[in-house]
Order: structure tokens, then C-alpha cells, then sequence
């Protein structure tokens, strides 16, 4: 904004710099569900509309969930060992996919609930009919770049979703460009006479 002086009235703005209703601005915050309406607050004159910060709106302020979940891994690894980390990691996973599903499901309803945690993955089908799981986002990226046995969590998680051991086929933490898993069913045993 352009501000001159005036020797009389002090600092105004320039004439021709457009004003905006502020009540628009709440508006808008309002309609993205960032604040609501609060209390009013008397002023002897006009009561006050207070605005207060929806949960959604705090979210989106930095956040050190990285930090606690770096330092955590680092600690509980050191008091259990790495092999006894990737088995707490591979716990995890098998737990999330259990809140999820209850029975084994195909690919296409895995890449479901990796979406509505944030992969922005999808089913591709090979050449040979074979289905590959492609998650173009890492929601542990970081997490995972300074800790690679948090892959063991996204494993499990396929795994058990697919019922199913997972091949990791390409990972973004070791340069890949995306994450790939396939799951390779178990082979049938053979039944005995």
C-alpha cells in the first residue's frame, strides 16, 4: 500500500489503492473451515466478533512430529537392538492393516486406504497380467530416509492387507522413483498321501 503524509491528518492511504472489507477475509477463512465464530466481547460501543482457529487450521502450522518420531526410533532401537526394532516396525504395520480390514483384499482396495493415509498410489498392471502397487508419495519419507526399518512398517502393512509376502521392487528412501511392492502369494503346498 502507498502511504503519503499529510501535514494536517497525518499518514492515509492512497487514494486509489482499493480497500477490502475484512468480514470478506473471515468469510473465506470460515468457508475453508480454518476459523469459527466464538464469543462476543463488549467494547462499550459495537460488541466484538471473536474468531478462534479451527483444529484443521492449527495443522497447519509447523508441526515437529518428525522430531519426536526420529528421537523415539533412535532410543527404542538402542534399547532393543536393530533386529528387534524391524520386528516392532513389521508389529505395526500388521496392527494398522488389521484396524483396517479384517479379511485379505485385493490391490485395488490396499491403494485405497494407502490413499487416505497420503501415498497417492495405484494398481499397475505389467505386461505378464502381474500387479505392481506404485505409491508415487512416502508418507515417512524422512522418517524412513534416516530410519530405512520403518520400511518394514509399509511391508507389513501391504502384507497383511494382501495376505501375502510383499517385494519391495523399488523404494524412493534407496533412489528410486517411486515406491513399487508386489505381493507374491504363497505357493500352495503340495498335499500328501
Amino acid at each position: 500500500m502507498w502511504e503519503r503524509a499529510c501535514p494536517r491528518r497525518g499518514p492515509h492511504i492512497h487514494p486509489k489503492t482499493p480497500t477490502v472489507d475484512p468480514t470478506l477475509h473471515l468469510a473465506a477463512l470460515e468457508r475453508d473451515g480454518l476459523v469459527l465464530r466464538g464469543d462476543t466481547r463488549p467494547t462499550g460501543r459495537r460488541p466484538e466478533q471473536l474468531y478462534r482457529l479451527t483444529d484443521h487450521a492449527k495443522e497447519q502450522f509447523p508441526r515437529q512430529y518428525q522430531l519426536l518420531a526420529s528421537a523415539l526410533i533412535d532410543e527404542v532401537a538402542d534399547i532393543i537392538g536393530p533386529q528387534a526394532m524391524a520386528t516392532l516396525m513389521r508389529s505395526l504395520g500388521r496392527k494398522l492393516a488389521e484396524d483396517r480390514e479384517r479379511l485379505v483384499v485385493d490391490e485395488g482396495k490396499i491403494v485405497k486406504h494407502m490413499n487416505e493415509a497420503g501415498y497417492e498410489a495405484e494398481v499397475i498392471f505389467r505386461s505378464s497380467g502381474d500387479a505392481e502397487i506404485v505409491a508415487h508419495n512416502c508418507v515417512f519419507h524422512r522418517l524412513a530416509a534416516a530410519h530405512p526399518v520403518v520400511c518394514e512398517l509399509d511391508l507389513a502393512l501391504i502384507g497383511t492387507l494382501g495376505g501375502a509376502d510383499v517385494e519391495h521392487e523399488e523404494c524412493m528412501v534407496r533412489g528410486g522413483h517411486v515406491c513399487r511392492f508386489k505381493l507374491r502369494p504363497d505357493e500352495a503346498e503340495p498335499e500328501s498321501d
